[in-house]
């Protein structure tokens, strides 16, 4: 009866550490940062005072011009200046001291980028830099206004060229 007693806790052993086995070797996904939506969220340089999440810019299909929608977080007690460059342009925005800054998100107060020269679809390089830290390239997407919520953020005459062709069934198919 021994050996037997032997036997089942070796297998409730080996049932146990195979149940649980695969997470010693296996990253968690909720571990990994992303940016859960359709922009980006800049990478903090070291002691940048400003921080830039759900980067994306809506352009007009020409890709000549574009909105870039954004939030700007500065967790300081000081107002701090964000510099912006893409391609042989640059703008400048102010943040106030322990504030977050919504840009571009109406159609009232869009932050315009001229010559961007992407369509959407694309990515626009753009440095950001702010405080006495070195700046970071990111790669922001360019959009276009065909989704509901980008359709007012649109430059210019904000219409996109939207039309959603429906497929045809396929022949014996049932729907």
């Amino acid at each position: 009866m021994n050996s037997r007693a032997l036997a089942s806790a070796a297998l409730a052993g080996l049932v146990i550490l195979g149940a649980t086995g695969c997470q010693a070797v296996t990253s968690q996904a909720t571990t990994i940062s992303y940016s859960p939506s359709d922009g980006v969220s800049v990478p903090d340089a070291e002691g940048a005072p400003i921080e830039i999440r759900n980067a994306v810019v809506i352009a007009d299909d020409e890709g000549e011009q574009g909105n870039l929608a954004a939030a700007l977080v500065n967790r300081t007690d000081s107002s701090e200046t964000l510099t912006l460059e893409w391609g042989d342009e640059s703008t400048t925005v102010r943040v106030p001291a322990d504030s977050v800054v919504s840009l571009g998100t109406t159609a009232e107060d869009p932050l315009l980028l001229d010559a961007i020269d992407t369509i959407p679809g694309a990515t626009l390089p753009i440095y950001f830099q702010s405080g006495d830290a070195e700046g970071v390239l990111a790669e922001v997407p360019v959009l276009n206004g065909c989704l509901e919520q980008f359709e007012d953020l649109v430059p210019g005459n904000g219409s996109s060229d939207c039309e959603k062709e429906t497929p045809a069934p396929v022949e014996g198919e049932e729907h």
